[in-house]
């Protein structure tokens, strides 16, 4: 018993310093300087990969043609068939903002796993412009949005920006406890990495980046064998000797409604697909999860180590806030971060056991590189 109370209070320590280190990167973050909005007008493409008629999808459409940009911008939708859901939608928009070049291109059925690669691969074809906003169909934000990427790129040398994310969570339980562990438990790893390592990485579900660029390191369908492709896209670009930043603008994420077994099993996909993607960064994430450790030391060791959960709580509640209200502007729900917390760690244990998912009705197994590969059925 000494030695899983040793363990378990190195754990908790290792974790309480995690927390202290996140709350610095969030303040590292947000005293970087803003660049100035773009003065050189530069021509943008925005790129929307569909799929249905998601909840709130107009609005979230509207926000991009309704920008607030001198310069040139022209926005490509792509889906698979003319009979989705969503197709009278966008037409309608498109013959409604006719003053902003805009189309929809039909792809037909990938010829590969990756649905969205394949879709952001045809409309890269298509695109007229070098600097191209890939966002998916989830995604909100206000008039300034272009002004402010623009921004980042006026040095020349930047080649990709990560847009942060705000989840907002639909009407559902598991939908609001998916966006606060989003708000907080996420973005603390992302702007910890950020910190120590430099962005080397990348994260949907909006990223800006250069063509030029993204060719250089294979193309956007050089990524079409992994799931996890902003992430990769990301790992290339630095990997090349180019620039990748975290942006200073922060987007909407409408995550929508979901049951408890749509969130689990999600979950568990991208427990799965870290875990392949980057295996030593996914050991660390059990430092992630400060309170459930210190409530399980609570439980081995006894009712008077009651001022170690106290301090815990206090410590998380303070980086979490930090990094979702502050960083982010999105109220925690101190009701639901404990939970959340919980079921994270339940999900991280989760994440070690089996290589196969299941994503979009189809079942793949990881290799050890993160590639995704599509099994037969009953395989």
């Amino acid at each position: 018993m000494a030695i899983l109370l040793g363990v378990l209070a190195a754990l908790v320590a290792g974790a309480l310093a995690y927390s202290m280190l996140s709350a610095i990167a969030a303040t590292r973050y947000l005293a970087a300087p803003v660049p100035p909005e773009s003065n050189l007008h530069e021509p943008i493409s925005i790129l929307k990969p569909l799929s249905g008629l998601d909840e709130g999808l107009e609005e979230n459409l509207r926000s991009f043609f309704e920008q607030d940009y001198e310069g040139a911008f022209e926005l490509i939708f792509a889906v698979r068939q003319e009979s989705d859901l969503c197709v009278p939608l966008v037409r309608r928009l498109c013959a409604e903002y006719a003053s902003i070049p805009s189309r929809l291109i039909l792809t037909g059925e990938p010829p590969y796993p990756h649905a969205k690669v394949f879709s952001l691969a045809r409309m890269m074809t298509e695109a007229w412009n070098d600097l191209v906003v890939m966002s998916d169909s989830d995604i909100r934000v206000t008039r300034d949005f272009l002004r402010r990427v623009a921004g980042e790129f006026a040095d020349g040398v930047t080649a990709l920006a990560t847009c942060p994310y705000r989840a907002v969570a639909g009407p559902s339980f598991w939908s609001r406890m998916e966006a606060e562990g989003m708000n907080t438990t996420f973005w603390q790893g992302a702007l910890t990495a950020r910190m120590l390592e430099g962005m080397k990485f990348a994260v949907g579900p909006t990223i800006v980046g250069r063509r030029k660029f993204i060719d250089e390191t294979g193309g956007i369908e050089g990524l079409k064998d992994y799931l996890a492709e902003d992430f990769e896209l990301g790992r290339r670009t630095a990997a090349a000797g180019h620039r990748v930043i975290l942006s200073s603008y922060v987007v909407e994420h409408r995550i929508g409604s979901e049951s408890l077994a749509q969130n689990l099993g999600h979950r568990v996909r991208w427990a799965r697909t870290g875990r392949r993607s980057r295996p030593s960064g996914y050991f660390g994430q059990i430092f992630t999860y400060p309170l459930p450790l210190a409530l399980i030391l609570w439980a081995c060791a006894g009712f008077a180590w009651w001022p170690v959960v106290a301090t815990t709580f206090a410590i998380r509640a303070m980086a979490g806030w930090l990094t979702s209200q502050i960083v982010l502007g999105a109220r925690v729900n101190w009701l639901l971060l404990p939970l959340e917390d919980v079921l994270g760690l339940m999900t991280w244990v989760a994440g070690f056991f089996g290589n196969s998912i299941t994503w979009r009705g189809r079942t793949y197994r990881l290799d050890r590189e993160g590639r995704a590969i599509a099994l037969e059925p009953g395989a």
